[in-house]
């Protein structure tokens, strides 16, 4: 793909490059996030004396090698309102590596240039006021240093990790790099939030691309499924809402912990050790029954038993932020009996039978049959989560698909699949087939339109973006460093 390389993807490659390896990065130290404020001058050297008080009145004939030098942090770069220190350069390249990320393309002179170009966001969203209140970084704070706590065992190892002697100091500065992150992101997404690409603008974009560099898209497949979930008795119903109410009627009547409940009886795998603990937005893209009733609950209250695609559930609201609460829920399943999932094994064998025999086609079947409401209707083709589209390139697809699809043929039908649920559903069974492939090819305008105009708009998106950096760079005060002048940067920061 060598024009993804050079020329059609410069936003992606310069300007997200360091965005997606950065966005590892959560703590860099105190100063990463620090406002101007007084420090040394770069690379200052000052001299200690290595004497007691009573030495001091000789002071004319101590020689020079009675004083010990001392580095201060120095000044790499200044940018508007915003310091960046010798010493955040340092840190955010160790964080990297201490996260497993590849740094053998990354540049002290790249990092120091992503590290101003957040800086330069951040000031001019503050200038524009797009400004994010101290409840949304509260939240995110607290989010993360509830993962970083788990991560750790316990936030004593977590301030021993980070060096800080308290949870105050550690939250600030967290607080502090969260805000220039978050003002960041927000000014550049009201860059590119209202640019839109035309089909006459993809057309210019794909017919200026010589035909000798247009990008190479891999071996691609559609995939359609037929999924069908066991029911459970009323008496396995019962049972799991007469252990939620026992739950509730605990937690209510004698000051039970929510929390400790979820960890031993939650069956949601993504909040389980964390004691239950989301907070979500009515943006958030959760269950709508999950959201509907956790919105309609006060603060310190335990709902009624209801139930999602999940299975049963309870919420306790933990705290309401405006629009944002803090909560914990608990989800149970109810048991499903080996006789529940042998019937609909057999119903899939059967529907595979029919379609095989040409009775009705796969997707009449899925529409007809299918329990899986985001698939059914489109006749059970799958979307890919990176960009809906139907499409899954081999080389980028879900290992356990891929290997449930690899040796199929062509009108070939998978036997039924066991498959768990992911995201916390009980056990269910599947049909798949695989509806269409294409062979890797140079890139086609018909057949690839949609990839096409990907990149024709994420090329618009970073022009717009330097532009906005060529003249918010002239307008802003901005200060290099002398031993940071002959760095390779991206932008003029070193303004002649």
């Amino acid at each position: 793909m060598r024009l993804l390389k050079k020329k059609n993807l410069k936003f992606t490659s310069k300007a997200n490059k360091y965005i997606a390896i950065l966005g590892c990065f959560l703590i860099a130290g105190s100063a990463v996030a620090q406002e101007t404020e007084e420090v040394t001058e770069s690379k200052e050297e000052v001299t200690e004396p290595a004497m007691d008080a009573e030495a001091s009145a000789e002071m004319d004939s101590v020689k020079p090698t009675n004083f010990k030098k001392i580095k201060l942090d120095g000044i790499s770069a200044v940018v508007g309102d915003y310091v960046i220190l010798e010493s955040d350069i340092e840190k955010t390249l160790i964080d990297l590596k201490s996260q497993g990320v590849s740094t053998a393309d990354v540049t002290r002179c790249g990092l120091l240039g992503k590290l101003m170009e957040d800086r330069l966001y951040a000031h001019q969203a503050v200038q524009d006021s797009l400004l994010v209140s101290d409840d949304e970084i509260a939240a995110t704070t607290d989010r993360q240093i509830q993962s970083f706590v788990q991560q750790t065992g316990s936030m004593e190892k977590l301030l021993k990790f980070y060096k800080k002697e308290d949870e105050a100091s550690l939250r600030e500065d967290i607080n502090k790099i969260n805000k220039l992150r978050m003002l960041s992101e927000k000014m550049q997404s009201s860059i590119v939030e209202k640019i839109e690409i035309t089909p006459e603008e993809v057309r210019q974009f794909f017919n200026k691309i010589p035909e000798d560099e247009r990008p190479v898209f891999g071996a691609e497949m559609e995939i359609a499924q037929i999924v069908k979930s066991p029911k459970p008795t009323e008496k396995e119903v019962q049972d799991v809402l007469d252990k939620l109410n026992e739950i509730k009627a605990d937690v209510e009547d004698n000051d039970a912990s929510f929390s400790v409940k979820a960890i031993l009886y939650s069956q949601d795998p993504g909040s389980k050790s964390k004691g239950g603990f989301y907070s979500i937005t009515k943006d958030t893209g959760f269950d709508k029954t999950f959201k509907d009733v956790a919105f309609s609950l006060a603060e310190g209250e335990v709902s009624e038993p209801f139930e999602t695609q999940f299975g049963y559930h309870i919420i306790y609201i933990e705290k309401i932020r405006g629009q944002e609460l803090d909560l914990r829920h608990i989800l149970v399943q109810p048991k499903i009996s080996q006789t529940a999932l042998d019937e609909v094994k057999q119903e899939l064998d059967t529907i595979r039978k029919h379609i095989m025999e040409g009775k009705y086609t796969f997707a009449q079947a899925a529409l007809n049959f299918s329990d899986e409401k985001e698939t059914k209707f489109d006749g059970g083709l799958l979307r890919n989560p990176t960009n809906f589209d139907s499409r899954f390139e081999l080389t980028k697809m879900d290992p356990t698909l891929y290997n449930q699809v690899r040796n199929l043929k062509d009108d070939e039908i998978s036997y039924p699949l066991l498959e768990e649920d992911p995201r916390g559903g009980g056990p269910k069974y599947k049909i798949l087939k695989v509806t269409n492939r294409y062979d890797e090819h140079v890139a086609d305008f018909s057949k690839d339109y949609i990839k096409i105009q990907q990149l024709a708009k994420t090329e618009k998106q970073y022009k717009a973006i330097k532009k906005w950096m060529d003249k918010h760079i002239e307008d802003t005060y901005i200060s290099v460093n002398e031993d940071n002048r002959d760095c390779d940067f991206a932008n003029n920061w070193v303004k002649e």
